[in-house]
């Protein structure tokens, strides 16, 4: 995965054509001009076409304001809005620097560079990009997937994490969090073994469904929760570049010292927005 954003990030800089599209000098002459066709260069530009215009037609989804509000292509960075040693000693300020500052943006600009060769997509919010993905393009959607998804998960990570606000839960989602696991405590026991098996790179999640009901998951890499019409109130970033300076090898540690960072006026926030997407 590295090296593949790595190559975007290459294509963003020089402004190189994407691989799947390019064909050595070699392997045209071998092949001939007039072999070009059966390579199946035209249909890939019809299916294409026709993929883009099932994506276009497809009945347009209710979406959560957050993923409206970090806007449409070219992406940027949001500001942290706070000091990166805001958090410590729980995060210290080297992680939140290189975690914000390098990769973060490292996939707000591996994003931009996956769209750069499809305008037809750079008119959609990062909502609309990642819950029509199986509509996407083949040769883009993996791309849009991991490099939006962490786009998405990272803008709202320094939200949960930010200083001040409550530090315990607050309003409905308090009472929905008591009414689903009994209280703190009880959502935390599920949240932190969720955090801990997965096996990699990946999160944790609170979230709720279109119902109101609140669970507890956990995805690989920067797949977010929306892609599967949820909507996450809270979430712990898993990856080592999260926590490995502080933490080394030592994910539960860093998982039971993530609670006293959170912001439980964020978690409320993203409840309201729930609320407000699905009429509970």
């Amino acid at each position: 995965m590295a090296d593949h954003q790595s190559d975007l990030l290459a294509r963003a800089r020089v402004g190189g054509a994407p691989s799947h599209l390019a064909l050595s000098r070699r392997r045209f002459l071998q092949f001939g001009a007039g072999a070009l066709a059966a390579l199946g260069l035209s249909g890939l530009r019809v299916g294409r076409a026709q993929t883009l215009a099932r994506a276009a037609s497809a009945p347009a989804r209710p979406l959560p304001a957050y993923a409206e509000d970090l806007g449409r292509y070219p992406f940027s960075l949001p500001e942290l809005g706070y000091a990166y040693g805001a958090l410590e000693p729980v995060i210290d300020a080297e992680t939140m620097t290189l975690h914000h500052q390098e990769h973060h943006q490292s996939y707000v600009d591996a994003l931009n560079a996956a769209l750069a060769d499809y305008p037809e997509l750079q008119g959609r919010t990062l909502g609309e990009l990642l819950t029509t993905l199986p509509e996407l393009p083949e040769e883009v959607r993996q791309d849009v997937q991991n490099q939006g998804g962490g786009h998405l998960n990272h803008a709202l990570w320094w939200r949960w994490v930010a200083p001040g606000g409550s530090r315990e839960p607050v309003g409905r989602s308090a009472e929905r969090i008591a009414e689903t696991f009994g209280d703190l405590e009880g959502l935390k026991e599920p949240f932190n073994a969720a955090a801990d098996a997965r096996f990699g790179s990946g999160w944790a999640w609170l979230v709720v469904d279109e119902s109101g009901r609140l669970s507890v998951l956990s995805t690989p890499n920067q797949d977010h929760p929306i892609s599967q019409g949820l909507v996450p109130l809270l979430g712990l970033d898993v990856w080592e570049h999260a926590y490995y300076l502080s933490y080394r090898n030592r994910r539960p540690e860093y998982i039971n010292a993530f609670w006293e960072v959170v912001n439980w006026d964020a978690v409320e926030e993203q409840h309201g927005v729930a609320a407000a997407l699905f009429g509970f």
